[in-house]
């Protein structure tokens, strides 16, 4: 059954809404919540969709990625992966803008020996999950992706993992949020959520009160840095850095279609033939330096597996910050004690994946006030509950608490 918790401000009644974070999750939501009646203000410490939401590579690997000790958080991935395609065919349709949403699913391939057992043991994993997913020879493999490494043994196709182009998304849920009367504030770093006597009444911008019913935090890895709540309320959030970088493909005959996990690196290739090349998982707190390792390991391991990069041209390098939790999974719904806020935080590498379901949850949480059993085992009690294994894990050098 669902939980009741206070959220609206009356029966009936619309609340009103401040959003701390202009990315993708924090557009969505603005978006559901503008298009549903509310009043709803997005405060985006710089320019909305420039940060995780723009260093994505847009996966949507709900299978492919499913890892052992990540069960829970499954029926989130896999139920936010059926939902894109709706999402997808409305905000296009709201926005006038293509989010380039691509369907050929997603390739995992093997180059030795230690690789095939690696994939296998979590391909016979993902299966008994009930994952969808085929095993190729290197046969099947090279019909699939014909200039892949004659070296590729073996195979997995995900063919319900897909991909959809992260910035176009963000760009037009943009456009889809102001539509729908939602109003976006950029370069407006939220200085503090304003709370007193366990009740949220709105943030402090630039020294001066928003007033809000409700406050979603909504800022990625940036959630530790607002001020104004109490500790037990500040989301356990931390920065994962990530490299990436892309080459640019001839769009008519480009060198690989399908999402592709090498052994050292993945390939996300878009429609206009860009071709993005990930990427790295660093604990470096705020280091957003592109490193000569970094670049080294993904040119490498992507030309191991599809020689003919090496002529195309190099068109972009950059780094973003995943919004790691304590155990990977995200922080939605709200938050015991301080009534009025919710978090829709923590998404580490599922941020794009997780879009639509966060914001329907969320949203639906704020327009009802009930707690979806979907939504259930994400809320920021589940760290408090075990007090000692949370003093034991503390937050990496150089995050600030």
């Amino acid at each position: 059954m669902s939980t009741i918790l206070s959220a609206a401000p009356a029966a009936g009644a619309r609340p009103s809404v401040a959003v701390i974070g202009g990315g993708i999750i924090g557009l969505a939501i603005g978006w559901r919540l503008a298009a549903a009646g509310c009043r709803v203000d997005i405060f985006e410490k710089g320019r909305a969709g420039q940060g995780a939401s723009h260093a994505a590579a847009g996966m949507l690997a709900a299978g492919a990625e499913a890892e052992p000790g990540e069960q829970r958080l499954l029926p989130l991935c896999l139920e936010s992966r059926s939902r894109w395609r709706g999402f997808a065919a409305e905000l296009e349709a709201a926005s006038g803008q293509p989010v380039g949403l691509r369907d050929e699913g997603t390739l995992i391939v093997a180059l030795t020996r230690d690789d095939v057992e690696v994939m296998r043991v979590n391909h016979q994993f993902q299966r008994g999950l009930g994952i969808e997913s085929h095993w190729l020879t290197g046969a099947q493999v090279k019909e699939l992706e014909p200039f892949l490494t004659p070296r590729a043994v073996a195979g997995v196709l995900s063919p319900l993992d897909n991909q959809v182009d992260n910035r176009r998304a963000t760009a037009a849920l943009r456009v889809a949020f102001e539509r729908a009367g939602g109003r976006l504030h950029e370069d407006s770093p939220v200085e503090a959520v304003d709370a007193e006597a366990g009740r949220v009444r709105g943030v402090v911008v630039g020294g001066r009160a928003h007033t809000a019913d409700i406050v979603v935090l909504a800022a990625g890895a940036w959630s530790r840095q607002i001020a104004g709540l109490p500790a037990a309320a500040v989301p356990p959030v931390r920065p994962v850095k990530g490299q990436l970088l892309s080459v640019a493909m001839d769009p008519a005959a480009p060198l690989l279609r399908h999402v592709l996990w090498a052994p050292k690196c993945y390939m996300v290739p878009r429609a206009d033939g860009t071709l993005i090349i990930g990427g790295t998982t660093e604990e470096k707190g705020w280091d957003d330096s592109l490193t000569a390792g970094g670049v080294l390991a993904m040119l490498e391991g992507a030309w191991r597996t599809l020689p003919g990069i090496e002529e195309l041209r190099i068109s972009e390098m950059w780094t973003g910050f995943r919004p790691g939790s304590r155990d990977d999974a995200p922080l939605l719904g709200p938050v015991a004690g301080v009534d009025g806020l919710v978090l829709a935080t923590g998404h580490h590498r599922n941020g794009i994946l997780l879009t639509p379901v966060t914001a329907d949850l969320v949203a639906g949480f704020i327009l009802t006030g009930r707690v979806d059993p979907l939504m259930q085992p994400f809320g920021l009690d589940r760290f408090a509950a075990t007090p000692a294994a949370a003093a034991a894990s503390p937050m990496p050098a150089g995050v600030p608490a």
